[in-house]
């Protein structure tokens, strides 16, 4: 029997992930957590097969709970599942470890079937996705300037380029203002800008908002 854990904070979405998972008799989701502090506590008490995690949790992206998982359990397989496009997220997750992307749009089948391949130790990437990277490796040319930053800095780029202020980011990310004004620096730096203005259009551009 597959062993699930689903942590997102929306119970209308646990409540449906668990009931297209539970339809099949080899998965079965044992329990559920509304934020990364709860995951974490059901994680270090309980052996999962498989992760199904939101990017977005209200005490914690996931992002930095995915890194956190890799570092103290390795093998383990986590699923993110979002409301972001692919474009945003998809590469920089898979890097970051976890054992594939789906959207939160995505097909039930196609969730079925991805948590069977990540349990069976492959991963699972859509055939969009999939597409896109194989095209990537033909174009040396598709580096593109948000790909220098950290994980972080690309959560700040994000949350600047949907217009959040210093203060709204702060509090989102729980850093102090003055440490958000350093990530800004630096992805200036970084991305050779120097407004937010530029940082905006270029993430409109790159379909990053």
């Amino acid at each position: 029997m597959i062993k699930v854990l689903i942590a997102d904070d929306h119970p209308v979405v646990r409540m449906g992930l668990k009931f297209i998972l539970e339809n099949e008799s080899d998965i079965s989701v044992y329990d559920e957590a509304r934020t990364a502090r709860e995951a974490l506590e059901l994680i270090r008490n309980t052996k999962f097969d498989v992760i199904l995690l939101d990017i977005s949790l209200p005490d914690r992206n996931g992002l930095d709970l995915l890194e956190q998982l890799k570092r103290e359990h390795a093998g383990m397989n986590v699923l993110i599942i979002s409301i972001y496009p692919e474009s945003l997220y998809a590469v920089r997750v898979l890097k970051a470890g976890a054992a594939g992307y789906m959207t939160k749009d995505s097909a039930p089948e196609e969730l079925v079937r991805a948590v069977r391949k990540v349990v069976a130790g492959g991963k699972y990437v859509s055939p969009s996705l999939a597409e896109k990277l194989a095209q990537d490796l033909d174009d040396n040319s598709s580096s593109t300037p948000d790909e220098a930053l950290s994980n972080r800095e690309f959560q700040v780029l994000c949350m600047i380029a949907m217009g959040k202020t210093i203060k709204e980011i702060s509090n989102e990310l729980f850093l102090s203002e003055k440490t958000v004004s350093t990530y800004r620096t630096r992805i200036l730096q970084k991305m050779n800008m120097k407004t937010n203005a530029e940082l905006i259009n270029y993430s409109i551009r790159h379909a990053l908002v």
